[in-house]
């Protein structure tokens, strides 16, 4: 199938399927290019009862290779960072806007490299995001770095402009109905961390960021 003709993750995804459902009928996507060459499927982890979702952006080479979501140096900054700010991993549902890994090869042809998703791919994937967080309800969703704020809010998003703050879910413009909906929290990536010149002046902003969510979950 060409590039530009491709159908989007709508028709793999199962009407009324649960979480553990939905993880193994996303093994078989192919709603863009990028199953080709991963090695498979990264959907997610944590319990379908969490009380805050984070969304990343895709997997990483050592979650393509493991299959589960933030398994690598990001992944334990994550923790790290959770753990100071008081959150509680059985609160906790990790999942990515884009669910398999895009990249390309090095020169010398081993070393695969991270590569943005594209929108194409971004909109492609978003019927499982969707499936997800209408089964998880959660009362926080934790965007965490630019895919993720343009799947979840739109192209408008910018993490420098928005990182931090409570955003409502949209649905309803009365103030009590969104808080029944919940809150957005926008962040970097954890693996903008890791590459920051400072790394411990960019953990601290994390933090600071990630408090605005435990606060929420309060």
């Amino acid at each position: 199938m060409a590039d530009d003709e491709r159908p989007g993750a709508a028709q793999w995804v199962p009407a009324g399927a649960g979480i553990d459902q939905l993880a193994k009928a996303a093994r078989d996507c192919q709603g863009c290019e990028l199953y080709r060459d991963a090695i498979q499927t990264v959907f997610s982890k944590g319990s379908p009862t969490a009380r805050v979702v984070f969304v990343g952006e895709q997997p990483g080479d050592q979650e393509d290779r493991q299959g589960a979501p933030f398994v690598g140096p990001a992944g334990r900054l994550l923790d790290r960072a959770l753990e100071e700010v008081g959150i509680s991993p059985n609160d906790c549902y990790v999942t990515n806007a884009v669910k398999h890994f895009r990249f390309e090869r090095a020169s010398s042809g081993s070393r695969r490299i991270h590569k943005t998703p594209e929108v194409a791919h971004i909109e492609a994937c978003r019927p499982w995001l969707d499936a997800e967080l209408a089964i998880l309800d959660p009362e926080v969703i934790v965007i965490l770095g630019a895919t993720a704020g343009r799947a979840l809010i739109g192209p408008s998003f910018r993490v420098t402009k928005q990182r931090g703050t409570a955003i409502p879910v949209p649905g309803d413009d009365d103030e009590d109905a969104a808080r029944k909906l919940g809150f957005m929290v926008p962040t970097v990536h954890p693996s903008a961390v890791l590459r920051a010149d400072n790394q411990d002046q960019a953990f601290e902003a994390f933090v600071r960021d990630l408090k605005v969510a435990a606060a929420l979950l309060s």
